[in-house]
């Protein structure tokens, strides 16, 4: 036998023949083989041999085309909130990528997951301060799970496999791909796409400690007064089934955080509503009363806990969490649970005995009575001619029985519909929690809306926040959306304006607006609207809204300076939650 032959025949067999192409046309075929449905983004030079590419895959790829960078962010993070898995949004350099920037760090406080990928000057103009150069790595590292900035078409698609998977997996959240205008034209090898499903260094997925279960069962099965923090990771676990079996067998009172809502029904006998600044009375005021805490997939944010130093001292503390950095970071617990929140309610749910705790659910009862007296009654049934939020809120309730898509803003107007809003499906609220983000709701809704074609999503926006944005009606006359969009319009910044009231003695700075004639604004853009002022023209125009088969615009004109309550003043303690401007 002649070696040699054997040799060079082995030799031949390992040298497979490869497809030449550039890094551009690598790029979309890794979305591709990542099964990305849509593209939200903006071309412009340094991205543009990315756009040419994807000219030959449009039929396979959609790509939404929208007003203003920051538009595609927060509509990829609309997208993603509802699917619960990263999308994608394009930028070119410069000051595309920079507009990304408050998306981004949107959806890194708020753990939503999706790749973002720049353009950048070629590889050899780096650091020249070339035309539309900025350094969006060292600009993002802060506001992202992880940024990479890719200088050879060679290294295109392991890095984008990487980046999907740490996008999506643990705690989900943001990452940018910074891509040089060079590895976009220049030609590589194309090997074929691996999706990545680990990385050395990189446990995103932490196995429950039995141990800590354990201890949490005794603790919970021990108590008198328990009670559930229901958070976001509820939603991004699925855990919504095994959140209600762990309540229900220890007859637990539970309430969702503002990202938490759709995690447990409203209409569940254990369900008592929403913590925090602008919650329901009962949860804060018997924060400082329970026994055991169980806080789930939250991170005890100031919103929350109010004066940290007065917060659930009496309780014992069992915090469930899949991000390490989040346990003992705000709040000192007895028994951290390391992990994903379904897997550790499944894990602790047979380890829990049947319990009753009657007495401590009527202190619940109670203080919903005191609000419903003090609070709701007078904002669901106004003894003013002037529109309420809260009304209206309730109205559109009714109108889509609790089942809709809402997409708030941020101020007032959001706490109305947080409160006044009953989400009765899992993944039924988008809206920016963490950063506060004024004007996401109107392309946050885009997302929403080509995530879940089948469902209503009513976008819920003031006066304010809609002037940041309102570019994106363009996108969505242009892609046909039928996003049902709701301006509250009382001519104020809301919500500065009523701490200015509460707490800066009626000293109204800078918050009065002089808004534009929104409904011309709209028509212009194609889309029908109506401005509403009276009470009873109300009920036919959300009639006329949700029967219309595209998008539709209702202003309605509010009483200028209503206040949204209960309110727990800042640097109170969650227990001094006022009901009235009286009790300041």
């Amino acid at each position: 036998m002649d070696v040699d032959k054997i040799a060079n025949a082995v030799e031949l067999k390992d040298q497979k023949s490869y497809e030449m192409i550039n890094g551009s046309e690598a790029v979309i075929r890794c979305l591709l083989e990542e099964e990305i449905e849509v593209i939200y983004g903006y071309p412009g030079g340094a991205i543009m041999p990315i756009y040419d590419a994807l000219f030959s895959f449009t039929d396979k790829i959609n790509h939404v085309l929208v007003r203003h960078e920051q538009g595609a962010s927060h509509a990829a993070e609309g997208w993603a909130r509802i699917k619960n898995k990263a999308t994608v949004c394009f930028a070119t350099s410069g000051p595309g990528a920079t507009n990304l920037i408050t998306g981004i760090a949107d959806a890194i406080m708020d753990s939503c997951p999706m790749v973002c990928i720049t353009g950048q000057v070629p590889r050899h103009l780096l650091g020249t301060d070339a035309f539309q150069e900025t350094d969006v790595i060292g600009i993002t590292m802060p506001v992202t799970k992880w940024s990479y900035q890719i200088t050879r078409a060679a290294e295109i698609p392991e890095v984008l496999a990487k980046a999907f998977f740490i996008a999506n997996s643990g705690k989900p959240g943001p990452v940018l791909i910074d891509i040089t205008k060079n590895a976009q034209i220049e030609m590589a090898e194309w090997k074929g796409y691996k999706k990545c499903t680990s990385l050395r260094g990189y446990h995103p997925l932490p196995s429950i400690d039995s141990v800590s279960v354990q201890k949490a069962a005794e603790l919970i099965n021990q108590a008198k007064r328990p009670f559930i923090i229901a958070g976001h990771g509820v939603l991004i676990s699925g855990a919504e089934k095994a959140l209600k079996d762990v309540a229900e067998k220890s007859s637990i009172p539970v309430c969702t955080t503002l990202q938490g809502l759709g995690s447990f029904s409203p209409e569940h006998p254990l369900y008592v509503g929403i913590p925090g600044m602008h919650g329901n009375y009962g949860p804060n005021i018997l924060t400082n009363e329970c026994d055991v805490l169980f806080a789930i997939g939250m991170r005890f944010d100031d919103r929350i806990t109010g004066d940290i130093t007065r917060y659930a001292k009496q309780a014992k503390i069992i915090h469930l969490e899949i991000d390490p950095c989040e346990i003992n970071k705000v709040v000192k617990t007895d028994i951290g649970i390391l992990g994903d929140a379904k897997e550790g309610l499944e894990a602790l749910l047979p380890l829990l005995k049947e319990n009753q705790h009657p007495e401590w659910l009527q202190k619940f009862r109670d203080c919903d009575k005191i609000e419903f007296e003090k609070v709701i009654k007078n904002e669901l049934n106004p003894q003013t001619e002037h529109l309420r939020m809260g009304e209206l809120m309730n109205l559109i309730n009714i109108k889509t029985k609790g089942e809709a898509i809402i997409v708030p803003d941020v101020g007032q107007h959001q706490m109305f519909a947080m409160r006044y809003y009953n989400y009765n499906k899992p993944n039924s609220i988008v809206t920016s929690g963490g950063l506060g983000t004024m004007g996401f709701a109107l392309p946050a809704s885009i997302g929403a809306q080509m995530a879940a074609p089948e469902r209503t999503v009513v976008a819920i926006i003031g006066d304010g926040c809609f002037q940041m944005t309102l570019q994106e009606l363009g996108t969505i006359w242009q892609q046909n959306l039928p996003v049902k969009i709701v301006i509250f319009n009382n001519n104020f910044l809301g919500m500065v304006r009523q701490w200015q009231q509460l707490f800066f003695s009626n000293r109204y700075s800078q918050v009065e607006l002089q808004n534009p004639n929104f409904i011309d604004i709209t028509k212009g853009f194609g889309i029908p609207a109506e401005k509403i002022e009276k009470r009873e023209d109300v009920n036919d125009a959300l009639d006329r809204m949700f029967a219309h088969n595209g998008p539709y615009l209702l202003e309605f004109v509010v009483e200028k300076e209503a206040n949204v309550f209960p309110m727990v003043p800042g640097g109170a303690a969650v227990s001094e939650i006022i009901l009235s401007p009286a009790e300041k």
